[in-house]
């Protein structure tokens, strides 16, 4: 087989079934080779985009997403998405191709040294040749899945791509962790960590991203429940517990963050459980000791922990379970009274009589199932959705909040329904989100993504906004032109509608929605509440 092949039985044979980009004339080989080894290739009509489905195939999945791109422009287009696949924690094989290789090294143009472009920005990057195709794909696939995941960046020559592999051995390497054992570790004179939690009086668990994929839901579930322990979500691991469970006590560093900061400065131990600090936007302020729970050790060190349990996240919460004697330190109207205030302090701003955005959220909430999965771009909504959306299962809500890039949600709302047609699916982008990627829409009308837009219509760019009105500054590069919404979905073959308070959205919702096309609502909201609530 050629090098081409290899790449994609590796694909094939690890359960991949799409790959997202944009092609140009070193991708032709491999373009064909996927289509021949029943690989569907969708085609962006941005490479940014290309990598943004692709994160949020490895978001859904587990397995690495898989992106190409062509040489030059097409491969600085992807680094944004590479880049957020690594602070997002996500599995990638992204890869591009170059001129070759008898060229690469004199000739100029659209050539650009892929090596160093990818390698702060990924957790590998390197060229595939026909001796080493295997064990390139092999590398690339264990090392994107090892924790953390993230991104690897694969350059395909085009004298390589058509070219016969001397190393055609197609063998998966391990694709999810499987910890035998749990390690302890501990600075001189720590304390025992069941004794700690015996001990306090007030603990409070933080779960993150790697609770999600470590599995650890039931587990978790289970030790909040006999130890009483409220359990605080990073907005990426919403749903690691249910949002309607007595222990669940909020969302961090989205809308109300100061008063959940309170909330974790009043406990005396704080368990965090595959936590990862590049979700905190505040810096981190408890003083109390906190045991480190994770697959990786604590090397961040954002915050000090005398204790680390460095494997199975679940293992790790049934120890500590297991040892914990006496009554839950928490009872559940305390905890309640917890949320009961997030939730005042939530709908705090609010204009009567006007359209608020925690008014959209609500009405979209109230009308979709149970079941639906929610992507949220990246603004002011952002963090109302954050913390406003109920949630109920891991990976019920897809945002990134690593590098928390804009354009994230329409991508990752077709991905999600391209995957699984059986849940509905929403997207929350503002109308600044929308507009970088909006040629989209067309895509997921033509393969026929049954999701629903909702464009949060300020006509500003309102996180900087806020900021400038702070300082007492003018509005001034951060207003954006209205847009029809409705005429625009409609010229890329979807619904569009524009609503402007609340009875309309209910309506709207309400109707039967297109089966075969995204449905888009233009919703034009006050933002006066985002001045009272950052």
């Amino acid at each position: 087989m050629n090098t081409s092949a290899v790449i994609a039985r590796y694909l094939a044979a690890a359960g991949i079934r799409h790959v997202f980009g944009y092609p140009g004339d070193p991708n032709v080989e491999l373009m064909e080779t996927l289509r021949t080894e029943g690989i569907d290739f969708i085609l962006t009509r941005r490479e940014g985009t290309a990598g943004l489905m692709a994160e949020a195939y490895g978001q859904i999945t587990g397995l690495p997403g898989v992106c190409m791109t062509t040489l030059g422009p097409g491969s600085s287009n992807l680094t944004n998405a590479v880049a957020g696949a690594l602070l997002d924690r996500v599995p990638m094989i992204a890869i591009s191709g170059q001129i070759d290789s008898k060229r690469a090294r004199t000739f100029t143009h659209q050539v650009l040294n892929h090596d160093l472009l990818f390698s702060p920005i990924s957790k590998w990057a390197t060229d595939i040749r026909p001796d080493t195709a295997a064990t390139i794909m092999r590398k690339a696939f264990r090392i994107a899945v090892a924790e953390r995941p993230g991104p690897v960046h694969i350059t395909t020559p085009a004298d390589v791509v058509g070219a016969e592999a001397s190393d055609d051995d197609i063998r998966l390497p391990p694709l999810a962790p499987a910890f035998q054992s749990l390690q302890v570790f501990a600075a001189e004179g720590a304390a025992d960590p069941v004794e700690q939690l015996k001990a306090a009086r007030r603990p409070a668990v933080i779960a993150g991203i790697a609770a999600v994929r470590g599995h650890a839901e039931t587990a978790l579930t289970k030790f909040a429940e006999k130890t009483g322990c409220p359990v605080v979500v990073a907005p990426m691991a919403k749903g690691v517990l249910s949002e309607d469970h007595a222990c669940y006590a909020g969302t961090l560093d989205m809308a109300c963050n100061a008063f959940m900061w309170d909330f974790l400065n009043g406990a005396d131990l704080i368990l965090a459980v595959g936590f990862d600090a590049v979700e905190l936007i505040k810096p981190w302020s408890p003083t109390a000791p906190v045991i480190h729970i994770d697959m990786v050790p604590n090397t961040d060190q954002i915050y000090p922990a005398d204790i680390e349990l460095v494997g199975s996240i679940p293992a790790a919460l049934t120890a500590l379970g297991d040892g914990f004697t006496g009554a839950p330190r928490w009872s559940e109207a305390e905890v309640k009274a917890h949320r009961d205030g997030l939730r005042e302090a939530y709908y705090a701003g609010r204009v009567p009589g006007k359209l608020n955005p925690t008014d959209v959220i609500d009405v979209v909430r109230a009308a979709l199932p149970r079941n639906t999965v929610a992507t949220s771009d990246v603004g002011s909504h952002k963090l109302l959705v954050g913390q406003g959306w109920t949630t109920y299962a891991s990976k019920g809500v897809l945002m990134t909040n690593g590098l928390s890039s804009m354009g994230y949600s329409l991508p990752a709302a077709m991905t999600a329904r391209l995957l699984d047609d059986s849940r509905p699916v929403v997207c929350f982008v503002g109308d600044g989100g929308l507009a970088m990627v909006q040629g989209e829409l067309r895509l997921a009308a033509t393969l026929g993504l049954a999701i629903t837009v909702i464009v949060f219509c300020d006509n500003s760019l309102n996180r900087i906004e806020l900021k400038q009105m702070a300082r007492q500054y003018p509005s001034w590069g951060t207003l954006i032109e209205p847009t029809d919404i409705a005429k625009l979905a409609e010229s890329m073959g979807c619904a569009g509608v524009m609503v402007d308070d609340a009875k309309g959205l209910e309506t709207v919702l309400a109707s039967e929605a297109p089966a075969h096309c995204p449905l888009v609502i233009g919703v034009t909201i006050d933002p006066a509440q985002y001045a009272a609530q950052f």
